[in-house]
C-alpha cells in the first residue's frame, strides 16, 4: 500500500478526493531551498477548472505548509503541505457506490482494498490529489529554476486539432509557463476550447497529446538499465491521472525510418558538444546527452461522462447500467499540463540529487 515516489527526493502524497484534506509529504530536500508561496499559487491556478471546459467543482487550494519550512527556506526535515477540501459533494455518489465506472478505478480499487476505500469521488485515486501534487512540484520547479533548469508543457493535441511545434524552446518554454492554456498557436488553441465545450454539449468528452521540454539538465545523468532518464521520468508521469503513454523524442516515428533519418549526429560548438537533431529526446543510453530533454504524454478522453454505460454491480455481482450524476471535465489535458511538470520536476529533482548530491539544489547564501 504504497505512495510514495523517488530515492534521494521522496514524494508522499495522501487525502481522498471527498476526504477533509489532501496533501504531501517532501523528504530528502537540502536545508536553504527557497520556499515561493506566489509561485506555489500561480501553479495550483493553472490546475484549476475554468469555464465550460472543466469541472462546476471549485477549490480554493489554499495550502498550509506544516513542517519543514522555516522563514521562506527548506529546513531539512519533511516538507509538509496540506490542502483543505471545501467543495465536496458526496451525496452525488452514495447511490451509484458499488456500480463500476468505466474506465475508473472503482472496481480495482475495491479489489485491491476489499471495500474499505473511501469510494466518493474516485477518493484516493481522484484527480483532485493532483493539487497536492502541484504545491509540491512548485518548489522543486523553483529549485531547479535556480539552477538554470526549466520546464513546460503544451498540448501538442486535443480532439484531434494540432499545435505548433516547439521553435524556440527556451522562448517557448516562457510563453507557456505564462499561459493557462498551454499552447503556441493561440488560433489552435481556441479551436480546441470549442471542441471541448462541443464534447460536454454532448455529455462526452475528449482527450488529447501534452508535449513536454526541459532545458538545462547536463549530460550524465541517469542511470543505465533499471533507473535511466526515461524508465525514472515514465514511472512518474504514469501516476498521472488520464495518462496512458509516453514517448520520449520521435520514438513511434522511428519505426518507419532508418538509422541515418533518425540517428543525431554529433558537433562540436563553442567547446560544447551538441547534436544537429533531437529525435532521441536528449537521452542516449539512458543518460542525458546535454540536449534538450523531450517527450509526449498521451492523454486518455476524460472517462466520467454523461451517456449511459453498461457497466456491473460488483458488491451484487449483476449487471448494470450507469448514467452519471455529478460534476465532470469534459477534458483534463489543459489542466493536467502543470501537473506533468510537477512529476517531471520531481523526477529531474531525484536523478540530479542522486548524480551530485543532496545539496544541489540548495539556495544557500
Amino acid at each position: 500500500m504504497k505512495n510514495t515516489f523517488g530515492n534521494s527526493i521522496s514524494l508522499t502524497l495522501f487525502g481522498e478526493s471527498h476526504g477533509a484534506y489532501i496533501g504531501a509529504v517532501l523528504d530528502g530536500l537540502t536545508p536553504g531551498i527557497s520556499i515561493n508561496e506566489a509561485f506555489i499559487r500561480s501553479q495550483l491556478d493553472k490546475r484549476r477548472p475554468v469555464g465550460k471546459i472543466g469541472t462546476a467543482r471549485h477549490e480554493a487550494d489554499e495550502f498550509q505548509i506544516v513542517s519543514g519550512a522555516f522563514e521562506g527556506k527548506t529546513t531539512g526535515t519533511p516538507l509538509t503541505i496540506l490542502i483543505p477540501n471545501t467543495a465536496q459533494h458526496s451525496k452525488d455518489y452514495s447511490a451509484t457506490r458499488s456500480l463500476a465506472r468505466p474506465g475508473h478505478a472503482d472496481y480495482t480499487a475495491y479489489a485491491k482494498y476489499h471495500g474499505y476505500e473511501d469510494y466518493r469521488g474516485g477518493g484516493h485515486f481522484s484527480g483532485r490529489v493532483t493539487a497536492a501534487l502541484v504545491a509540491a512540484g512548485a518548489i522543486l520547479i523553483s529549485a531547479l529554476q535556480e539552477k538554470g533548469i526549466v520546464i513546460a508543457t503544451h498540448i501538442r493535441s486535443c480532439a484531434g486539432i494540432a499545435d505548433g511545434e516547439f521553435g524556440d524552446i527556451k522562448a517557448d518554454i516562457k510563453k507557456l509557463n505564462e499561459l493557462d492554456f498551454a499552447v503556441l498557436d493561440n488560433e489552435k488553441g481556441e479551436a480546441m476550447k470549442k471542441a471541448i465545450e462541443a464534447a460536454a454539449a454532448e455529455g462526452d468528452s475528449v482527450g488529447g497529446v501534452l508535449e513536454t521540454a526541459v532545458l538545462g539538465v547536463s549530460a550524465g545523468v541517469g542511470e543505465p538499465w533499471f533507473d535511466t532518464v526515461e524508465g525514472v521520468l515514465s514511472h512518474a508521469l504514469f501516476s498521472v491521472p488520464a495518462v496512458k503513454g509516453v514517448e520520449f523524442g520521435d520514438a513511434f516515428s522511428m519505426v518507419n525510418g532508418k538509422g541515418s533519418d533518425y540517428n543525431d549526429n554529433f558537433y562540436i560548438s563553442e567547446k560544447e558538444i551538441k547534436t544537429t537533431t533531437n529525435h532521441n529526446g536528449g537521452i542516449n543510453g539512458g543518460i542525458t546527452n546535454g540536449m534538450p530533454i523531450m517527450f509526449r504524454c498521451a492523454v486518455k478522453p476524460t472517462p466520467s461522462i454523461f451517456k449511459a454505460q453498461d457497466t456491473v454491480d460488483f458488491m451484487k455481482k449483476e449487471n448494470s447500467v450507469l448514467e452519471l450524476k455529478g460534476r465532470h471535465d469534459p477534458a483534463v489535458i489543459h489542466r493536467a499540463r502543470v501537473v506533468v511538470d510537477s512529476v517531471t520536476a520531481l523526477a529531474l529533482a531525484d536523478l540530479l540529487a542522486l548524480r551530485y548530491g543532496t545539496d544541489y539544489l540548495a539556495s544557500l547564501s
